[in-house]
Formats: C-alpha cells, structure tokens, sequence
C-alpha cells in the first residue's frame, strides 16, 4: 500500500531487455533507505518489486501486464519516474489509500497555470470514471490528487507549486500517457 505522496524522482538508467523479460534500473536516494530485495517500491503509481538493490539504484522486473496496461512499457533511459516507498502501518497516510495497481492510462489533453496552480485537464478510461467523484481522490502517475472537476471523457486536478516540482507532472507536456488509479475505497463500496 502507498498513499500517493511521492518521495523523489528517480531517473531510469537502463532497460535491459530479454526474450522473456524486461527489467529497469533505476537510480534513486531517498527511497532506498530500508528497502529490501522483494520490497515494493512505487514507479510512476505502479506497485513494482525491487529485485536488485544498490547504493544508488534499484532493479525491477516487468510483466507483460505491466507493460500492456501502464506507461512504464514506454520509458526510456534517463526518464524521469515518480518513486514512493510502501507505507508501513505505524505511518501517517497524508495522500489516500493507494494500491499500486494502475486500473489504466490517461493522457494529458491540456495544461495551463493558474495563478500559482498547474490545471490539467486528463482523458480517463470509462472504467475510471465511474469511480470517480467531485473532489474525490484519484492517483495520476502516483500521485495523490483531488478531482476539480470533469469534462466529457476526463478530469480536471489541480497541482499545488511543490506537487509540481517534486514530481513529473510538473514537467509532463499535453499528450503524455498518465497512469490511473481511482480510489480505492470507493471501488470496494461501490462492488458491496
């Protein structure tokens, strides 16, 4: 579990790719600290598992899922990646709950700064969207945001100055591919 406060950026610095497998490297500071082989780490809102831990980076291998239904299949070497450290149960959650399994992609369709504000207007899969409520949660690249408001086919959030700065929304362009993840609570009640 996360709660979609992003910790740092990481940067990827390889993919190594197999007939069988694709693996990404990916250097990091803050998120490392404590993380175990076999612990989950956050990249981008995608819960992935460290199986390679340096002093400086972390190696995680891919699923062909992960790959089909999440931007991660589309990074590049020296890709910037949002990274958040799975939540212990002694922590405060100051996002909201957050699984890590992206339920699909999105894409910026506009972007403009209001005021101090970045406003992005975001396509959401119908999937999504019946999950979604005004200023209900959602998870945009990992990131822990509230719905402004919505527009045929998508959203609209609002990103505070230090949102934008610490994480890649403040530097995703229109047309970027997001990964969504709706609330989480909401689905389960939504399912009873």
């Amino acid at each position: 579990m996360f709660t979609g406060i992003v910790q740092e950026l990481g940067v990827v610095s390889s993919i190594h790719q197999s007939p069988n497998s694709v693996r990404v490297t990916i250097a990091a500071n803050k998120t490392l600290k404590g993380l175990k082989r076999g612990g989950s780490i956050a990249v981008n809102g995608v819960c992935l598992t460290a199986t390679i831990i340096s002093k400086t980076s972390f190696s995680a291998d891919l699923l062909p899922e992960t790959l089909r239904d999440t931007n991660v299949g589309s990074l590049v070497k020296g890709d910037k990646v949002n990274l958040e450290s799975a939540m212990r149960l002694q922590d405060r959650i100051n996002g909201h709950l957050v699984s890590g399994h992206v339920e699909g992609v999105g894409v910026i369709q506009e972007r403009k700064e209001i005021g101090n504000t970045l406003s992005l207007k975001i396509s959401i899969p119908k999937t999504i969207g019946k999950y979604c409520i005004l200023k209900g949660s959602i998870a945009v690249d990992g990131v822990s945001l509230t719905i402004q408001s919505f527009y045929r086919g998508g959203i609209t959030v609002a990103i505070i100055p230090s949102t934008a700065k610490m994480t890649t929304l403040g530097i995703k362009e229109v047309g970027a591919f997001v990964n969504l993840e709706s609330d989480f609570i909401r689905k389960y009640v939504q399912r009873m």
